[in-house]
């Protein structure tokens, strides 16, 4: 009879040739959220069903400072957005003008209110190429610029942002605003006005019928490298293999 560590040997074989064990394999990567931005942001972390929340969800990062983080080891894959104009109240409460979640510090698998500007990640996917897969979206509206930088990366591994002020050029029906009158943020087509055209709903929800608005297009003027509606498609396509480090940037 073969001894347990031989067993256990010829069971990682196994598994490992099934493709089970394979999130072994990656190498080590850093994600990194960096605060560019002249005010403090509370950055919101949500996964996507099934993978791991990361750093509780949530977190603050005052101006002008970072947070780094291990990332997962086998693949994973969420959206990364600033939360501001943020005031804590009892406990974890905390209460954000964009990008709120459920009134958390720590959002634990909750997503933003629009309007966010989100980053959009995708991390050890591709069978054996351990490809890191990042996208900027205005789909949900803008709240602050942000880029995706990878660092280290093999193949094509392009810096991706929307990195403009929307806030400044925002059209009127789309604008945001505190009760003071400040712009706060730049709502889609789709959070203003609720039809199932702008939010490729229903009739629309298809690449045929979900088409670009005057309000998407906007976006598209301001930041071509982002998701602008639910069915857009950039030009620009990367293929990032085992990256260092993955960073996302706001106010940037």
């Amino acid at each position: 009879m073969a001894s347990p560590n031989k067993l256990l040997l010829l069971l990682a074989t196994s598994l490992l040739g099934c493709g089970l064990l394979a999130a072994a394999d990656y190498a080590p990567m850093t994600l990194t959220v960096v605060n560019n931005c002249p005010f403090p942001v509370w950055p919101g972390i949500q996964a996507n069903s099934g993978h791991d929340v990361l750093e509780g969800g949530g977190f603050f990062l005052p101006a002008l400072s970072h947070k780094s983080f291990p990332a997962p080891s086998h693949p994973w894959s969420g959206r990364i957005w600033a939360r501001t104009g943020c005031a804590a109240g009892a406990g974890a409460q905390l209460r954000c003008a964009t990008g709120d979640c459920g009134g958390r510090l720590q959002c634990g698998g909750l997503g933003g209110a629009a309007p966010a500007t989100l980053a959009q990640v995708s991390l050890h996917h591709g069978g054996g190429g351990d490809q890191t897969s990042y996208g900027v979206s205005v789909v949900d509206g803008f709240n602050v610029g942000l880029s995706v930088t990878p660092h280290e990366g093999r193949g094509n591994c392009p810096v991706l942002g929307c990195r403009r002020n929307l806030t400044a050029t925002c059209p009127g029906e789309l604008q945001l605003r505190s009760p003071a009158g400040a712009v706060l943020a730049c709502r889609s087509g789709c959070e203003a006005f609720r039809t199932d055209e702008l939010c490729c709903r229903n009739m629309y929800n298809s690449p045929r019928t979900c088409r670009a608005s005057k309000y998407s297009e906007f976006f598209k003027r301001e930041c071509p490298q982002a998701f602008t509606y639910a069915h857009d498609s950039p030009s620009l396509t990367h293929q990032c293999a085992a990256p260092r480090e993955l960073k996302v940037i706001f106010c940037h």
